[in-house]
């Protein structure tokens, strides 16, 4: 049996982050292995189990710190592990910027809900 893709959700709203995990894993044959709401609890778990993630999704403010540290941080990861970040501020100077830390895609939380999805279809696809 195919594995669900291994996703790790840095939201720091829990009705944001409750709401997304459910959406994933009914639609995107996500399965969510963990969740943080600060830079430094989502850098430490992503980088402390390495084999245990396929995908994160990282928004850019958070409780403390912000997901672009989480980016940077995550830069020498291995290539098949996909790297998005879900925003309210996802302007084209931010998208940007992501991209060059590291950001497979980047995604606004208003109005690229599906395109996300579609994006986790295509990424579970590959690990199959």
């Amino acid at each position: 049996m195919p594995r669900r893709l291994r996703t790790y959700l840095v939201e720091d709203n829990k009705t944001i982050r409750e709401n997304l995990i459910a959406t994933l894993e009914d639609l995107a044959d996500v399965e969510t292995v963990g969740h943080a709401s600060t830079e430094t609890a989502a850098a430490s778990w992503l980088q402390d189990n390495t084999a245990d993630w396929d995908l994160a999704i990282v928004d850019i403010f958070l409780q403390e710190g912000s997901g672009l540290g989480v980016l940077e941080k995550l830069r020498k990861r291995k290539p098949a592990q996909h790297l998005v970040v879900l925003s309210n501020y996802a302007t084209p100077n931010m998208r940007d910027r992501c991209t060059q830390l590291g950001a497979n895609r980047v995604f606004d939380k208003s109005q690229d809900i599906d395109a996300l999805i579609d994006y986790c279809m295509e990424c579970s696809s590959t690990i199959r």
